[in-house]
Parts: structure tokens; sequence; C-alpha cells
């Protein structure tokens, strides 16, 4: 998966300097071991902070280790100013976590008292604004911490990538699309670049990629992808070359930024100038880990890469489409799953989502666009989109968003794709989420979310949630069980 960062993590152990040292000392070696067993490298500050000195040494010591990440033990009490000066002071996520005692026959020398540090270190994080993660119980065994660290993995893989992350767009919004509108400066508080641009650019350079010598392999490379799927071989060319025109604009664009997503214009004057809808090259760079967001979503593209990062796999930006026709929930969904007919719905989009996540996909043409633009005739420029139902599995619905006030809004819902053919056309899958209904009337509704959401296809929403606290996202939704009313929801229903 390109365009996502390698994180290598560190872990420094802190102490009080009225405590024993050796304790935390031994108890970070124990969780290094611990986590190198289960899940793979960890880099060991030798320097144990007591002091602000010591900052200064144990991330001089993590830096030349390459660690962009990092994991704050207390070992002991530990020292409520200098640990969170490490924070403070180091270029990238850190985790703060403590030990737990491990023997009621060794409480007096070998009792660390982290437990109540820990309430010492959070209220310096708040004291000196500092954006930390602390893992929902962070007091454990070494094994147990190991376990925190694994979970901080992806996290911090998406706090690096938002970091030094470049938004491209191409084209305004479609006309009548408010839908995906909102202010970009939430985005540049995260330390996200964002260039914008106009489709006519986009054509200057897709001309200039006319004849290049690599069309030829990517051809073959799409052909191989769609195997059976490849109804119309003569559109590829076309489609490579515009492929090819992305990745070199992305890599010659970076600037200072490491990783790049695009939103993109992709009707209804893009398929005409360009003789092509360009769903199929979209879903390729997905599962390549570049989002590229429908209709200019910009905050869809960067919804999407915080799944990619979380994932390290394929994502896709769906409309939350349609609902379910009664007949069919009757036939293939009611008493053979536990959902209503309102926690289901169909979620669609023309033909973005990788050819890994369909069940059969097959290069075809928009119906939509043929219908506007083709009179519904023979298809030729709406040719081009990548079809087929979602396969079936765990999906996490979910967007980072930004409204009037800048402010950043965002709702997690964990779900699935059920195995029920849908008997539709586009990329497009049976969603079932409980509390759909009400989520659906009180979040999406309610909160004025846009209809695209970002899919990830497996259950994140705890890495999810722990992101967005850490953006310091205003208001992070959720679909709530019954019983749990969410704001001004009619209590009376």
């Amino acid at each position: 998966m390109i365009n996502v960062p390698k994180i290598n993590l560190g872990i420094i152990a802190v102490s009080r300097d009225c405590f024993v040292i050796s304790l935390s000392e031994k108890r970070r070696k124990a969780v290094a071991e611990a986590f190198s067993a289960k899940y793979g490298e960890i880099f060991e500050a030798s320097c144990t902070v007591e002091n602000e000195q010591d900052v200064a040494k144990a991330l001089e010591q993590a830096k030349k280790a390459g660690c962009n990440a990092l994991v704050v033990l207390l070992g002991n009490f530990g020292p409520e100013t200098s640990e969170t000066l490490i924070a403070k002071y180091f270029d990238g996520p850190v985790m703060y976590v403590a030990s737990a005692e491990e023997s009621a026959a060794d409480l007096i020398n070998g009792r660390g008292d982290a437990f109540c540090g820990m309430l010492n270190c959070s209220y310096n994080i708040g004291l000196r604004k500092i954006k930390a993660v602390i893992p929902p119980y962070p007091v454990g065994t070494a094994d147990e911490i190991s376990d925190m660290i694994m979970e901080f993995l992806p996290v911090a893989r998406a706090i690096v990538g938002l970091k030094s992350l470049k938004v491209i767009t191409f084209g305004p919004r479609p006309q009548d699309f408010l839908a995906c509108n909102a202010p970009i400066k939430a985005l540049f508080d995260l330390g996200i670049e964002v260039q914008e641009n106009s489709e006519l650019d986009l054509l200057i350079h897709y001309r200039a990629h006319a004849n290049d010598p690599r069309i030829e392999s990517v051809v073959k490379d799409m052909a191989d992808e769609l195997g059976m799927g490849n109804q119309y071989p003569g559109l590829l060319p076309r489609l490579a070359q515009y492929e090819l025109t992305l990745l070199d604009y992305a890599e010659k664009n970076k600037g200072l930024s490491s990783y790049v997503v695009f939103a993109n214009k992709c009707w209804p004057a893009f398929p005409k100038e360009f003789g092509f809808e360009p769903c199929y090259v979209n879903s390729r760079l997905a599962s390549k880990g570049i989002p590229v967001a429908c209709e200019v979503d910009i905050y869809g593209a960067v919804s999407e890469y915080i799944g990619t990062c979380l994932s390290e796999d394929a994502v896709t930006l769906l409309d939350i489409n349609n609902t379910v026709p009664a007949d069919l929930f009757a036939a293939k969904i009611k008493g053979k799953y536990n959902y209503s007919i309102r926690d289901t719905f169909m979620g669609f989009h023309c033909g973005n989502t990788p050819i890994c996540k369909l069940s059969k996909g097959a290069l075809k043409y928009q119906l939509i666009q043929n219908r506007l633009l083709e009179n519904s005739g023979e298809p030729d420029f709406t040719r081009g989109t990548l079809e087929g139902d979602i396969k079936a599995g765990p999906v996490t619905f979910f967007r980072l968003q930004s409204a009037a006030d800048t402010n950043l809004y965002a709702y997690i819902a964990q779900g699935e794709v059920l195995p029920v053919k849908t008997h539709s056309f586009g990329g497009i899958g049976i969603f079932a989420i409980s509390g759909l209904e009400r989520f659906y009337r009180y979040v999406l509704l309610a909160k004025r979310f846009p209809h695209h959401g970002a899919v990830a296809f497996e259950h994140v929403g705890k890495a999810l949630y722990t992101i967005f606290e850490y953006l310091g996202v205003k208001s992070i939704d959720f679909n709530r069980p019954s019983g749990m009313l969410y704001e001004n929801e009619n209590p009376f229903v």
C-alpha cells in the first residue's frame, strides 16, 4: 500500500525522582519484550526521564533511531512536568500508558503508583494543551500494554499521514451540489495542504500524456485485473493515460507534503471532454492507497485517507443512496438477519469501489450520465465505471466534516454489507447498521452531514474515535443503541 506512512515506534520510560528508577526501567523492558514477541520491533530509549534535561536526551535517542511515534510509559508515579514535555517537543503522535502493580509480595519497593500518576499526567496534558493519546483504560501489565501499543499503531499512522497530506482538487463541484461544500480552514488547522485546480489544468496534463510509452503496460495490468469483466478493451488506453496523468501529477505536486489524495470533478463536462468516465481509474488509485473522491468532495477524500491509514487496505466513498425495497427485504433479509428494514440502505456510487471489494466487478457505463449526455443511446464517452455488488462483510461507515463555524464534526457507524444481491447498477451494496433509523434522523439529517460517506471494510470505530478525539473534533456521533437518546431527539417517539 503506497501513500501511507511507515511507523517506527519508540518507548520512553519516565520515573519520579523520589521513586525507584529501576522499577520503571524493568517495566519498560518488559513492555518492549512483550510487544516484540507478539507484534514486532519497537525502539527502547535507554534514557529514563526524571527531569527536563532527560527529556532532551531521550528525544535525541528516539530521533536518531528514526522514531515517528512514541509510547511514554509511567513505570512509577512519573514526573508530571517532564513526562508531558515529551509530547510537547516530539514531532509526532504520543501515547501515554501506565504500569499496573505485579504482585502482592512486592508492594514496598515494587509499588509504582502509576495508577495515581496517570491522573497528574492527564491534568498536565490538558494544562499545556498538548495533544496525546490515552487508551480507554491506560493501566496494565506488560502484555496488556503491548496490546494497547498495537492499537495505537494504526492511529499513529493516520495522524502522521494527515500531518503531511495534500489534497489536490480539479474543478468546482457540479451544479446543485452544495452538499459537499465545506470550509477548508479546519484542514489547514490540521496541517493539511489543499491545492485547487481547474478541470482545464487536468485536461492539459492528460493530453500531454498521449502516446506515453507506459500506457501499454498499464493497459495490460487493467486487463489482467478485470478478467472477464473487461467489456470495453478498446477503452483501456484512454483510462491508462488518465491513470498515469494522476500519478504523475501527484508526484510532481506533492511539494513539501509526503502524501496525496484527490478530490476531482467527474461530471457533467468531464466525460465528454476526456472521452470516458474516470470511475475505474479512481477505484484503482484507491486500491493503491491514493483515494480519489468523487464530485470534488475534499472532506470525503480526507475521510477516505484516514480509513486507508487505519486499515492499510482499500476504501471507498459511497452515497447513502436508496432504501431497500420491501419485497427484497421480505424475501432475502427478514428473519435471516437481525435487522429491521429501517436498519438497511443501499450504498452506491457510479463505479469507484476497488474491484477487490466487489463480488464480481466489470467495466461498464454510467447509466445516469448516458441518459443525460448521450440520450440513452449506445454508450461512448459515458463508459468507464466499475460496477458490481459490494462483497459481504464488516464495514465502518464514517465521515469527517467541517461546517460554517469551521469546527470539525464526525460520525462513525459500524455495520456490515449483507450477502444479498442488489439487482441494481453501479458499485453498490446493501448496508445494515443497527439503529440506522434514528441515526439517519438525529445525526445525518440533524447535523447536516452530506450524502457521501467513507467506507472502511472492517470495524475500525475504536481507532476512528481515538483519531477524531485527538484531532479535536467538536462532536463525534455514532449509531446509539435503543434507550440512549441523541441530542434533540424527541423522547416521545
